[in-house]
């Protein structure tokens, strides 16, 4: 049986650690130029860009997911930390497929042109700018809360690998050879 996920899921774990810290850090970065600056809107061009690529791999991390058995806790958990572990992970993976969904669709009806990857993306015929607004407050509400989720899954991880001293932290590490 194997202790520690697939090399696949490792990679892409990581990947969108990454890619969610750019993600995150280009709209931080953002707010420090005027608005219509060339560098602004790199910021935001990239931001699109790279969201899209954690919707991607979100995706495909869910497709791998349903190939490999996860590897077992060990030293079991309780029951209310097995439960309160799958409910976080599962909050995690909706949160980081929505807020892509969300930031696509409020750029869709906000009726301007927009590009991700350079390229000129489609936008509503009919602009609803009520729609946009609570398509954008949500999407950065909950990238708001995203800052806490991935402390607590972090600080989760760290109190499991120095604290209770299993194996959940060392199962999504590459192996040392």
């Amino acid at each position: 049986m194997r202790t520690r996920y697939s090399s696949a899921q490792i990679v892409l774990h990581w990947l969108v650690f990454v890619l969610v810290v750019l993600t995150y850090a280009t709209m931080d970065l953002k707010g420090d130029f005027a608005k219509g600056t060339p560098e602004r809107e790199l910021l935001a061009l990239t931001h699109y860009s790279l969201g899209f690529c954690v919707l991607f791999l979100m995706c495909v991390r869910l497709f791998v997911r349903g190939m490999y058995v996860t590897p077992p806790v060990k030293p079991a958990l309780p029951r209310i930390q097995h439960y309160l572990s799958g409910a976080t992970q599962g909050l995690i993976y909706l949160m980081f497929l929505g807020l892509p969904v969300l930031g696509i669709l409020s750029q869709y009806y906000d009726g301007h042109d927009w590009t991700m990857f350079n390229i000129l993306m489609p936008k509503s015929v009919f602009p609803d700018i009520p729609l946009h607004k609570l398509l954008k407050n949500l999407h950065e509400w909950l990238a708001t809360a995203g800052y806490y989720l991935i402390g607590l899954h972090a600080l989760a991880a760290l109190w499991h690998h120095y604290r209770r001293r299993d194996n959940t932290l060392i199962r999504m590490l590459f192996a040392r050879k």
